[in-house]
């Protein structure tokens, strides 16, 4: 049986899977390994060294199960941690592996759903203090006025299912009519977290129309395919078996359970030690 060289998708829990989800819609022949740190999750309060920690541990395993390419489907240890591994952490692993992240795509096209210039970022209090995407997108988009909003009651609100509750609508609403308020000409708003698109309608409604709701899902598989079409190389070493395997640090049973609403498919994941939290 020939060797699988998987695509690696890494998270720290379950947001990532709404990354891989369309990822595998727009290149179904590939084979991956899906790795949720919901042990140690969330990510997103914690500090930039336990980030860049955590998540070097986990492309360390990713990459010991044969991955020559991985994609940071977290955009908090995208924005904490990806920049250090690329350039201190990846010439040790090999002149063939990769490790990519979901800012820099996102910022290379987010310009293009502006026509007012002025565009709102929700995220996680790590990824908005990390100021990682107003660094990125000014290399493409110099002019563009970019409004950041943490919204840290939406992620937990998602993961306990509670996202369609009236307690969830007024959390949504509230951090929305602050975000109105204080950016101006409005007319995108970029969800910067991977469990946001589980709200995207509920946002949606709670916007003033014509707002464009952006997610990275779409975005990430786009240029994970142009990616692949340029680097010949790296294309070439990966395995076309169509598998899916799901991995987590924590409870395999309870990791399913909340992944049905993350991927829109049952899933049957391993459990897998890390280090201790």
């Amino acid at each position: 049986m020939d060797k699988v060289s998987p695509i690696g998708v890494f998270d720290s829990g379950y947001g990532g899977l709404t990354i891989l989800r369309e990822i595998v819609k727009r290149l179904p022949d590939y084979d991956y390994i899906y790795l949720g740190d919901n042990a140690r999750a969330p990510y997103g309060s914690r500090s930039y060294e336990t980030v860049y920690n955590y998540t070097l541990e986990s492309v360390k395993w990713l990459f010991d199960q044969n991955c020559p390419l991985i994609i940071l489907a977290c955009n908090t240890a995208s924005a904490k941690a990806l920049r250090t591994i690329q350039q201190n952490d990846l010439p040790l692993f090999g002149p063939n592996r990769r490790v990519l992240g979901v800012i820099r795509p996102t910022a290379e096209i987010i310009g293009n759903f502006t026509n007012s210039g002025n565009i709102a970022i929700l995220g996680t209090k790590g990824t908005i203090q990390s100021n990682s995407y107003v660094l990125e997108v000014e290399k493409f988009f110099p002019n563009l006025h970019i409004y950041q909003h943490a919204c840290p009651m939406w992620v937990p609100l998602i993961e306990n299912n509670e996202h369609h509750s009236a307690g969830a609508a007024y959390f949504i609403q509230k951090e929305l009519e602050q975000v109105i308020n204080a950016a101006g000409d409005l007319d995108a708003v970029l969800l910067a977290c991977t469990h946001y698109p589980l709200i995207s309608r509920q946002i949606e409604s709670f916007l003033p129309e014509g707002i464009k709701v952006i997610s990275q899902g779409n975005i990430v598989a786009k240029s994970l395919e142009d990616y692949l079409r340029r680097h010949a190389e790296i294309n070439a070493a990966l395995s076309k078996k169509k598998t899916i395997r799901f991995f987590t640090t924590d409870d395999p049973g309870d990791f399913d359970r909340h992944s049905l609403n993350f991927f829109g498919s049952s899933i049957n994941s391993s459990y897998v030690q890390l280090s201790s939290p």
